[in-house]
Protein backbone atom coordinates (compact mmCIF):
# COMPACT_ATOMS: atom_id res chain seq x y z
CA UNK A 1 0.00 0.00 0.00
CA UNK A 2 3.04 2.26 0.21
CA UNK A 3 2.92 4.89 -2.55
CA UNK A 4 5.74 7.37 -3.12
CA UNK A 5 4.82 10.99 -3.75
CA UNK A 6 8.39 11.98 -4.62
CA UNK A 7 8.31 13.36 -8.19
CA UNK A 8 10.44 12.10 -11.04
CA UNK A 9 12.76 15.08 -11.50
CA UNK A 10 13.15 14.26 -15.19
CA UNK A 11 9.61 15.58 -15.69
CA UNK A 12 10.88 19.04 -14.73
CA UNK A 13 12.60 21.32 -17.25
CA UNK A 14 15.24 24.00 -17.06
CA UNK A 15 15.77 26.14 -20.15
CA UNK A 16 19.16 27.15 -21.50
CA UNK A 17 18.93 30.74 -22.76
CA UNK A 18 21.87 31.92 -24.85
CA UNK A 19 22.52 35.60 -25.42
CA UNK A 20 24.03 37.24 -28.50
CA UNK A 21 23.12 40.09 -30.88
CA UNK A 22 22.46 40.60 -34.61
CA UNK A 23 25.62 42.68 -34.98
CA UNK A 24 27.73 39.58 -35.65
CA UNK A 25 25.74 38.33 -38.67
CA UNK A 26 23.88 35.16 -39.52
CA UNK A 27 26.92 32.90 -39.87
CA UNK A 28 28.18 33.72 -36.40
CA UNK A 29 24.70 33.31 -34.93
CA UNK A 30 24.43 29.86 -36.53
CA UNK A 31 27.70 28.91 -34.84
CA UNK A 32 26.43 30.31 -31.54
CA UNK A 33 23.29 28.21 -31.86
CA UNK A 34 25.21 25.03 -32.67
CA UNK A 35 27.60 25.49 -29.77
CA UNK A 36 24.89 26.32 -27.25
CA UNK A 37 22.89 23.30 -28.40
CA UNK A 38 25.99 21.22 -27.70
CA UNK A 39 26.23 22.64 -24.17
CA UNK A 40 22.56 21.85 -23.57
CA UNK A 41 23.06 18.30 -24.86
CA UNK A 42 26.05 17.73 -22.56
CA UNK A 43 24.09 18.99 -19.55
CA UNK A 44 21.19 16.76 -20.52
CA UNK A 45 23.50 13.76 -20.83
CA UNK A 46 25.17 14.32 -17.45
CA UNK A 47 24.13 11.96 -14.67
CA UNK A 48 24.66 14.87 -12.26
CA UNK A 49 21.72 16.79 -13.73
CA UNK A 50 18.45 15.02 -12.84
CA UNK A 51 16.09 17.33 -14.76
CA UNK A 52 15.46 17.79 -18.48
CA UNK A 53 17.57 20.53 -20.07
CA UNK A 54 15.80 22.28 -22.96
CA UNK A 55 17.69 24.45 -25.46
CA UNK A 56 15.94 27.60 -26.61
CA UNK A 57 16.84 29.60 -29.75
CA UNK A 58 19.55 32.22 -29.37
CA UNK A 59 18.22 35.51 -27.99
CA UNK A 60 19.26 38.73 -29.73
CA UNK A 61 16.66 41.31 -28.71
CA UNK A 62 14.57 42.66 -25.89
CA UNK A 63 11.18 41.41 -27.10
CA UNK A 64 12.35 37.82 -27.61
CA UNK A 65 13.99 37.82 -24.18
CA UNK A 66 10.82 39.07 -22.48
CA UNK A 67 8.68 36.55 -24.36
CA UNK A 68 10.78 33.56 -23.31
CA UNK A 69 10.85 34.69 -19.67
CA UNK A 70 7.06 35.04 -19.63
CA UNK A 71 6.75 31.64 -21.29
CA UNK A 72 8.99 30.11 -18.61
CA UNK A 73 6.88 31.71 -15.88
CA UNK A 74 3.70 30.23 -17.33
CA UNK A 75 5.01 26.69 -17.85
CA UNK A 76 4.34 24.69 -14.68
CA UNK A 77 7.00 22.08 -15.44
CA UNK A 78 9.72 24.71 -15.97
CA UNK A 79 11.54 25.15 -12.66
CA UNK A 80 14.28 27.56 -13.71
CA UNK A 81 16.39 29.06 -16.47
CA UNK A 82 20.12 28.96 -17.20
CA UNK A 83 21.61 31.95 -19.00
CA UNK A 84 24.87 32.12 -20.95
CA UNK A 85 26.12 35.14 -22.88
CA UNK A 86 27.97 33.23 -25.58
CA UNK A 87 28.99 36.43 -27.37
CA UNK A 88 28.55 39.98 -26.23
CA UNK A 89 24.83 40.48 -25.51
CA UNK A 90 24.21 44.11 -24.45
CA UNK A 91 22.63 43.84 -21.01
CA UNK A 92 20.00 46.55 -21.44
CA UNK A 93 18.23 44.06 -23.72
CA UNK A 94 17.76 41.81 -20.67
CA UNK A 95 16.29 44.33 -18.21
CA UNK A 96 12.59 43.78 -18.90
CA UNK A 97 13.04 40.02 -19.16
CA UNK A 98 14.96 39.73 -15.91
CA UNK A 99 12.45 42.00 -14.22
CA UNK A 100 9.63 39.71 -15.35
CA UNK A 101 11.30 36.39 -14.51
CA UNK A 102 9.68 34.60 -11.57
CA UNK A 103 11.63 31.34 -11.77
CA UNK A 104 15.09 30.62 -10.30
CA UNK A 105 18.05 31.80 -12.37
CA UNK A 106 21.47 30.24 -12.87
CA UNK A 107 24.13 32.27 -14.67
CA UNK A 108 26.46 29.82 -16.41
CA UNK A 109 29.77 31.53 -17.15
CA UNK A 110 31.36 29.25 -19.71
CA UNK A 111 32.58 29.00 -23.30
CA UNK A 112 32.43 26.44 -26.07
CA UNK A 113 36.14 25.52 -26.04
CA UNK A 114 38.30 24.24 -23.21
CA UNK A 115 41.68 25.27 -24.62
CA UNK A 116 42.60 28.27 -26.70
CA UNK A 117 43.75 27.32 -30.23
CA UNK A 118 47.02 29.21 -29.83
CA UNK A 119 48.36 28.52 -33.31
CA UNK A 120 45.19 29.40 -35.26
CA UNK A 121 43.39 31.96 -33.12
CA UNK A 122 42.28 35.05 -35.05
CA UNK A 123 39.70 37.79 -34.61
CA UNK A 124 36.90 35.70 -36.07
CA UNK A 125 37.46 33.30 -33.17
CA UNK A 126 37.50 36.23 -30.75
CA UNK A 127 34.19 37.57 -32.09
CA UNK A 128 32.54 34.18 -31.72
CA UNK A 129 33.85 33.38 -28.23
CA UNK A 130 33.28 36.47 -26.12
CA UNK A 131 31.66 35.09 -22.98
CA UNK A 132 34.63 36.22 -20.89
CA UNK A 133 33.35 39.77 -21.16
CA UNK A 134 29.82 39.11 -22.41
CA UNK A 135 28.98 37.44 -19.10
CA UNK A 136 30.56 40.31 -17.22
CA UNK A 137 28.15 42.68 -18.96
CA UNK A 138 25.31 40.39 -17.95
CA UNK A 139 26.60 40.07 -14.38
CA UNK A 140 26.58 43.87 -14.09
CA UNK A 141 22.90 44.16 -14.90
CA UNK A 142 22.04 41.26 -12.58
CA UNK A 143 23.90 43.00 -9.76
CA UNK A 144 22.45 46.44 -10.52
CA UNK A 145 18.91 45.04 -10.56
CA UNK A 146 19.49 42.91 -7.47
CA UNK A 147 18.51 39.74 -9.31
CA UNK A 148 18.74 36.63 -7.13
CA UNK A 149 20.84 34.06 -8.94
CA UNK A 150 23.45 31.34 -8.63
CA UNK A 151 26.61 31.70 -10.72
CA UNK A 152 28.51 28.65 -11.95
CA UNK A 153 31.89 29.08 -13.65
CA UNK A 154 33.69 26.51 -15.79
CA UNK A 155 33.43 24.24 -18.82
CA UNK A 156 30.53 21.86 -19.26
CA UNK A 157 32.98 18.94 -19.55
CA UNK A 158 34.17 19.51 -15.96
CA UNK A 159 32.39 17.12 -13.54
CA UNK A 160 32.55 19.75 -10.81
CA UNK A 161 30.56 22.09 -13.06
CA UNK A 162 27.83 19.59 -13.90
CA UNK A 163 27.63 18.54 -10.26
CA UNK A 164 27.16 22.17 -9.20
CA UNK A 165 24.50 22.75 -11.85
CA UNK A 166 22.77 19.52 -10.82
CA UNK A 167 22.71 20.73 -7.22
CA UNK A 168 21.06 23.97 -8.32
CA UNK A 169 18.41 22.07 -10.32
CA UNK A 170 17.54 20.05 -7.23
CA UNK A 171 17.08 23.26 -5.25
CA UNK A 172 14.92 24.62 -8.06
CA UNK A 173 12.79 21.47 -7.86
CA UNK A 174 12.40 22.15 -4.14
CA UNK A 175 11.37 25.70 -4.90
CA UNK A 176 8.74 24.46 -7.35
CA UNK A 177 7.47 21.94 -4.79
CA UNK A 178 7.21 24.62 -2.11
CA UNK A 179 4.97 26.71 -4.37
CA UNK A 180 2.32 23.95 -4.45
CA UNK A 181 2.88 22.44 -1.01
CA UNK A 182 -0.21 21.74 1.11
CA UNK A 183 0.14 20.83 4.79
CA UNK A 184 -2.57 19.42 7.07
CA UNK A 185 -2.14 20.13 10.77
CA UNK A 186 -3.94 17.78 13.16
CA UNK A 187 -4.08 19.84 16.32
CA UNK A 188 -1.96 22.82 17.26
CA UNK A 189 1.60 23.33 18.45
CA UNK A 190 2.75 21.75 21.68
CA UNK A 191 1.66 24.01 24.52
CA UNK A 192 4.07 26.71 25.68
CA UNK A 193 6.75 25.80 23.10
CA UNK A 194 8.21 28.80 21.24
CA UNK A 195 10.28 27.59 18.31
CA UNK A 196 7.58 25.48 16.66
CA UNK A 197 5.32 28.53 16.44
CA UNK A 198 5.51 30.91 13.48
CA UNK A 199 3.71 33.05 10.95
CA UNK A 200 1.85 30.74 8.59
CA UNK A 201 0.65 33.60 6.41
CA UNK A 202 4.21 34.80 5.92
CA UNK A 203 5.24 31.22 5.16
CA UNK A 204 2.74 31.12 2.30
CA UNK A 205 4.08 34.44 1.00
CA UNK A 206 7.72 33.34 1.20
CA UNK A 207 7.54 29.62 0.38
CA UNK A 208 4.13 29.21 -1.22
CA UNK A 209 3.17 26.52 1.32
CA UNK A 210 -0.51 26.36 2.27
CA UNK A 211 -0.85 25.44 5.96
CA UNK A 212 -4.24 24.75 7.54
CA UNK A 213 -5.66 22.81 10.46
CA UNK A 214 -8.16 19.94 10.69
CA UNK A 215 -9.66 18.48 13.82
CA UNK A 216 -7.91 15.29 14.86
CA UNK A 217 -11.22 13.46 15.05
CA UNK A 218 -11.61 13.93 11.29
CA UNK A 219 -8.45 11.86 11.02
CA UNK A 220 -9.71 9.42 13.65
CA UNK A 221 -12.88 8.88 11.61
CA UNK A 222 -10.78 7.96 8.57
CA UNK A 223 -8.66 5.62 10.71
CA UNK A 224 -11.66 3.82 12.15
CA UNK A 225 -13.20 3.43 8.68
CA UNK A 226 -10.33 1.20 7.50
CA UNK A 227 -11.63 -2.21 6.42
CA UNK A 228 -10.44 -5.49 7.91
CA UNK A 229 -9.35 -6.69 4.47
CA UNK A 230 -7.18 -3.62 3.87
CA UNK A 231 -5.70 -3.92 7.34
CA UNK A 232 -4.90 -7.60 6.74
CA UNK A 233 -3.13 -6.74 3.48
CA UNK A 234 -1.07 -3.98 5.10
CA UNK A 235 -0.09 -6.19 8.03
CA UNK A 236 1.11 -8.81 5.55
CA UNK A 237 3.26 -6.10 3.95
CA UNK A 238 4.75 -5.25 7.34
CA UNK A 239 5.59 -8.90 8.00
CA UNK A 240 7.36 -9.12 4.65
CA UNK A 241 9.34 -5.87 4.97
CA UNK A 242 10.35 -5.75 8.64
CA UNK A 243 11.55 -7.91 11.49
CA UNK A 244 8.25 -7.94 13.33
CA UNK A 245 8.42 -8.59 17.07
CA UNK A 246 6.95 -11.98 17.93
CA UNK A 247 4.29 -10.47 20.19
CA UNK A 248 2.91 -8.48 17.20
CA UNK A 249 2.63 -11.36 14.73
CA UNK A 250 -0.79 -12.71 13.72
CA UNK A 251 -2.25 -14.75 16.55
CA UNK A 252 0.14 -13.31 19.16
CA UNK A 253 -0.97 -11.46 22.28
CA UNK A 254 -0.33 -7.92 20.99
CA UNK A 255 -1.27 -8.37 17.34
CA UNK A 256 -4.20 -5.97 17.77
CA UNK A 257 -1.71 -3.15 18.41
CA UNK A 258 -0.17 -3.80 15.01
CA UNK A 259 -3.57 -3.93 13.34
CA UNK A 260 -4.46 -0.58 14.86
CA UNK A 261 -1.13 0.85 13.67
CA UNK A 262 -2.06 -0.36 10.18
CA UNK A 263 -5.48 1.29 10.48
CA UNK A 264 -3.77 4.55 11.42
CA UNK A 265 -1.66 4.33 8.27
CA UNK A 266 -4.67 3.51 6.10
CA UNK A 267 -6.69 6.42 7.49
CA UNK A 268 -3.87 8.94 7.45
CA UNK A 269 -2.80 8.01 3.94
CA UNK A 270 -6.35 8.22 2.60
CA UNK A 271 -6.93 11.60 4.28
CA UNK A 272 -3.75 13.04 2.76
CA UNK A 273 -4.40 11.59 -0.69
CA UNK A 274 -8.00 12.82 -0.84
CA UNK A 275 -6.97 16.32 0.27
CA UNK A 276 -3.98 16.55 -2.05
CA UNK A 277 -1.65 17.11 0.91
CA UNK A 278 2.14 16.77 0.75
CA UNK A 279 2.78 16.86 4.48
CA UNK A 280 1.19 16.99 7.92
CA UNK A 281 1.76 17.50 11.63
CA UNK A 282 0.44 15.76 14.71
CA UNK A 283 0.55 16.49 18.44
CA UNK A 284 0.60 14.03 21.34
CA UNK A 285 -1.44 16.61 23.28
CA UNK A 286 -4.33 16.39 20.81
CA UNK A 287 -5.14 12.80 19.87
CA UNK A 288 -8.93 12.85 20.23
CA UNK A 289 -10.39 9.45 19.45
CA UNK A 290 -7.08 8.01 18.21
CA UNK A 291 -5.96 5.11 20.37
CA UNK A 292 -2.25 5.49 19.54
CA UNK A 293 0.03 8.38 18.73
CA UNK A 294 0.85 7.74 15.05
CA UNK A 295 4.34 6.29 14.85
CA UNK A 296 4.71 3.56 12.26
CA UNK A 297 2.35 5.37 9.88
CA UNK A 298 4.33 8.62 10.11
CA UNK A 299 7.61 6.81 9.53
CA UNK A 300 6.35 5.09 6.41
CA UNK A 301 4.70 8.21 5.02
CA UNK A 302 7.94 10.18 5.41
CA UNK A 303 9.75 7.40 3.56
CA UNK A 304 7.21 7.89 0.75
CA UNK A 305 8.04 11.60 0.50
CA UNK A 306 5.50 13.25 2.80
CA UNK A 307 6.68 16.06 5.03
CA UNK A 308 6.16 15.69 8.75
CA UNK A 309 6.60 17.77 11.86
CA UNK A 310 5.94 16.59 15.39
CA UNK A 311 4.02 18.61 17.98
CA UNK A 312 2.46 20.83 15.32
CA UNK A 313 5.82 21.86 13.86
CA UNK A 314 4.78 22.85 10.34
CA UNK A 315 8.13 24.49 9.52
CA UNK A 316 9.96 21.17 9.89
CA UNK A 317 7.22 19.45 7.90
CA UNK A 318 7.99 21.85 5.04
CA UNK A 319 11.71 21.05 5.25
CA UNK A 320 11.15 17.29 5.30
CA UNK A 321 8.92 17.46 2.22
CA UNK A 322 11.25 19.72 0.26
CA UNK A 323 14.27 17.60 1.20
CA UNK A 324 12.51 14.51 -0.14
CA UNK A 325 11.81 16.27 -3.44
CA UNK A 326 15.30 17.72 -3.78
CA UNK A 327 16.86 14.34 -2.99
CA UNK A 328 14.72 12.39 -5.46
CA UNK A 329 16.62 9.52 -7.06
CA UNK A 330 19.58 9.67 -4.67
CA UNK A 331 20.37 6.95 -2.13
CA UNK A 332 19.26 7.74 1.39
CA UNK A 333 16.37 9.81 2.63
CA UNK A 334 15.05 12.67 4.72
CA UNK A 335 13.49 12.60 8.16
CA UNK A 336 12.32 14.58 11.12
CA UNK A 337 15.18 14.59 13.62
CA UNK A 338 15.83 16.03 17.05
CA UNK A 339 19.04 16.42 19.03
CA UNK A 340 18.13 14.42 22.12
CA UNK A 341 21.26 13.87 24.18
CA UNK A 342 25.07 13.93 23.98
CA UNK A 343 28.13 11.77 24.46
CA UNK A 344 30.49 14.29 26.07
CA UNK A 345 33.77 12.41 26.41
CA UNK A 346 36.39 15.10 25.56
CA UNK A 347 37.56 14.72 21.97
CA UNK A 348 34.91 12.05 21.26
CA UNK A 349 31.73 14.13 21.48
CA UNK A 350 28.69 12.78 19.64
CA UNK A 351 25.03 13.69 19.30
CA UNK A 352 22.27 11.12 19.66
CA UNK A 353 19.25 12.13 17.62
CA UNK A 354 15.81 10.59 17.69
CA UNK A 355 12.20 11.45 18.44
CA UNK A 356 9.39 9.86 20.41
CA UNK A 357 8.51 7.61 17.46
CA UNK A 358 8.83 9.42 14.19
CA UNK A 359 12.15 8.93 12.42
CA UNK A 360 12.01 7.82 8.78
CA UNK A 361 13.44 4.41 7.84
CA UNK A 362 14.70 6.00 4.61
CA UNK A 363 17.84 6.87 6.63
CA UNK A 364 18.89 3.21 6.75
CA UNK A 365 19.54 0.39 4.31
CA UNK A 366 19.24 -2.18 7.11
CA UNK A 367 16.01 -4.03 7.84
CA UNK A 368 14.18 -2.19 10.66
CA UNK A 369 12.49 -4.06 13.46
CA UNK A 370 8.80 -3.43 14.11
CA UNK A 371 8.10 -3.23 17.83
CA UNK A 372 5.59 -2.00 20.40
CA UNK A 373 6.61 -0.23 23.61
CA UNK A 374 5.08 2.15 26.14
CA UNK A 375 5.37 5.82 25.20
CA UNK A 376 4.99 7.34 28.65
CA UNK A 377 3.47 10.53 27.20
CA UNK A 378 0.10 11.33 25.65
CA UNK A 379 -1.99 8.95 27.76
CA UNK A 380 -2.87 6.53 24.96
CA UNK A 381 -2.16 2.88 24.08
CA UNK A 382 1.40 1.70 23.49
CA UNK A 383 2.19 2.60 19.87
CA UNK A 384 3.94 0.49 17.24
CA UNK A 385 7.09 1.85 15.62
CA UNK A 386 10.13 0.95 13.50
CA UNK A 387 13.47 0.73 15.32
CA UNK A 388 16.80 1.15 13.50
CA UNK A 389 20.05 3.12 13.37
CA UNK A 390 20.72 5.54 10.51
CA UNK A 391 23.47 4.43 8.14
CA UNK A 392 26.97 5.78 8.74
CA UNK A 393 28.07 8.46 6.30
CA UNK A 394 27.76 12.16 5.45
CA UNK A 395 24.55 13.95 6.34
CA UNK A 396 23.20 17.40 7.06
CA UNK A 397 20.75 18.61 9.69
CA UNK A 398 18.73 21.73 8.84
CA UNK A 399 16.32 23.81 10.93
CA UNK A 400 13.87 26.55 9.97
CA UNK A 401 13.04 29.29 12.50
CA UNK A 402 10.77 32.33 12.42
CA UNK A 403 12.90 35.35 13.41
CA UNK A 404 10.00 37.87 13.22
CA UNK A 405 10.97 39.83 10.09
CA UNK A 406 12.43 36.82 8.29
CA UNK A 407 12.75 33.06 8.25
CA UNK A 408 16.19 31.68 9.09
CA UNK A 409 17.59 28.35 7.91
CA UNK A 410 20.52 26.89 9.82
CA UNK A 411 22.39 23.86 8.52
CA UNK A 412 25.09 21.77 10.16
CA UNK A 413 27.22 19.37 8.15
CA UNK A 414 27.56 16.14 10.15
CA UNK A 415 28.88 12.60 9.84
CA UNK A 416 26.62 9.78 10.97
CA UNK A 417 28.70 7.15 12.75
CA UNK A 418 28.18 3.50 13.72
CA UNK A 419 26.92 2.97 17.24
CA UNK A 420 29.89 3.06 19.62
CA UNK A 421 28.06 0.40 21.68
CA UNK A 422 24.75 -1.44 21.38
CA UNK A 423 21.59 0.31 22.64
CA UNK A 424 19.20 -2.61 23.19
CA UNK A 425 16.83 -0.58 25.36
CA UNK A 426 16.28 2.41 23.05
CA UNK A 427 12.99 1.61 21.27
CA UNK A 428 13.01 4.26 18.52
CA UNK A 429 14.66 5.02 15.19
CA UNK A 430 17.78 7.07 15.78
CA UNK A 431 21.05 8.47 14.44
CA UNK A 432 24.40 9.15 16.07
CA UNK A 433 26.59 11.82 14.53
CA UNK A 434 29.75 13.86 14.79
CA UNK A 435 29.21 17.55 14.03
CA UNK A 436 31.47 19.75 11.90
CA UNK A 437 33.76 21.50 12.58
CA UNK A 438 33.67 20.15 16.15
CA UNK A 439 31.06 19.63 18.83
CA UNK A 440 31.67 22.80 20.83
CA UNK A 441 31.78 25.16 17.83
CA UNK A 442 28.79 23.58 16.10
CA UNK A 443 26.61 23.53 19.20
CA UNK A 444 27.58 27.06 20.26
CA UNK A 445 26.82 28.39 16.78
CA UNK A 446 23.48 26.53 16.68
CA UNK A 447 22.43 28.04 19.99
CA UNK A 448 23.67 31.51 19.01
CA UNK A 449 21.51 31.33 15.88
CA UNK A 450 18.39 30.35 17.81
CA UNK A 451 18.07 27.35 15.54
CA UNK A 452 15.21 24.96 16.27
CA UNK A 453 15.42 21.71 18.20
CA UNK A 454 13.45 19.96 15.45
CA UNK A 455 15.38 19.47 12.23
CA UNK A 456 15.32 17.59 8.98
CA UNK A 457 18.18 15.15 8.58
CA UNK A 458 19.12 14.30 5.00
CA UNK A 459 21.73 11.72 4.08
CA UNK A 460 21.03 12.37 0.39
CA UNK A 461 21.83 16.04 -0.04
CA UNK A 462 24.83 18.32 0.15
CA UNK A 463 24.44 21.54 2.13
CA UNK A 464 24.81 23.50 -1.14
CA UNK A 465 21.28 22.43 -2.13
CA UNK A 466 19.85 24.18 0.92
CA UNK A 467 22.02 27.22 0.28
CA UNK A 468 20.68 27.47 -3.28
CA UNK A 469 17.11 27.00 -2.05
CA UNK A 470 17.54 29.78 0.51
CA UNK A 471 18.93 32.11 -2.18
CA UNK A 472 15.92 31.36 -4.42
CA UNK A 473 13.42 32.13 -1.67
CA UNK A 474 15.17 35.08 -0.04
CA UNK A 475 15.50 33.20 3.24
CA UNK A 476 18.45 33.82 5.55
CA UNK A 477 20.89 30.89 5.51
CA UNK A 478 23.57 30.13 8.09
CA UNK A 479 25.92 27.19 7.52
CA UNK A 480 28.01 25.38 10.13
CA UNK A 481 30.71 23.31 8.45
CA UNK A 482 34.43 22.58 8.51
CA UNK A 483 35.30 26.24 7.90
CA UNK A 484 33.12 27.68 10.66
CA UNK A 485 34.57 29.69 13.52
CA UNK A 486 32.35 31.05 16.23
CA UNK A 487 33.73 34.59 15.88
CA UNK A 488 32.98 34.74 12.14
CA UNK A 489 29.60 33.03 12.60
CA UNK A 490 28.43 35.57 15.17
CA UNK A 491 29.74 38.42 13.01
CA UNK A 492 27.74 37.08 10.03
CA UNK A 493 24.58 37.04 12.15
CA UNK A 494 25.10 40.70 13.08
CA UNK A 495 25.56 41.67 9.44
CA UNK A 496 22.50 39.65 8.48
CA UNK A 497 20.38 41.32 11.17
CA UNK A 498 21.19 44.73 9.74
CA UNK A 499 20.60 43.62 6.14
CA UNK A 500 17.24 41.95 6.70
CA UNK A 501 15.86 44.72 8.90
CA UNK A 502 16.90 47.43 6.46
CA UNK A 503 15.58 45.39 3.53
CA UNK A 504 11.99 45.34 4.77
CA UNK A 505 9.36 47.07 2.68
CA UNK A 506 7.20 49.85 4.06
Amino acid sequence: MSTSIVPDLATYEVWLLTGSQTLYGEETLRQVAAQSQDVAAKLQASSDVPVTVVWKPVLTGRDAILDVMLEANAAKNVIGVITWMHTFSPAKMWITGLDALQKPLLHFHTQANVELPWDTIDFDFMNLNQAAHGDREFGYIEARMGVARTTVVGHVSDPEVTKRIGTWTRAAAGRAASKSLKLARFGDNMRYVAVTEGDKTEAEIVFGAEINTWGVNELAAAVHAASDADIDALVAEYVELYDVAAELLPGAERHESLRYGAAVEMGLRSFLEEGGFHGFTTSFEDLGDLRQLPGLAVQRLMADGYGFGAEGDWKTAILVRLSAVMGAGLPGGASLMEDYTYHLVPGQELSLGAHMLEVSPSLTTAKPSLEVHPLGIGGKEDPVRLVFTADPGPAVVVALSDMRERFRMVANVVENVPLPAPMPNLPVGHAVWKASPDFRTATSAWLAAGAAHHTVMSNQLDVAVYQDFAQMTGVEMLTIDEGTTLVEFEREMKWNAAYYRLNQGF
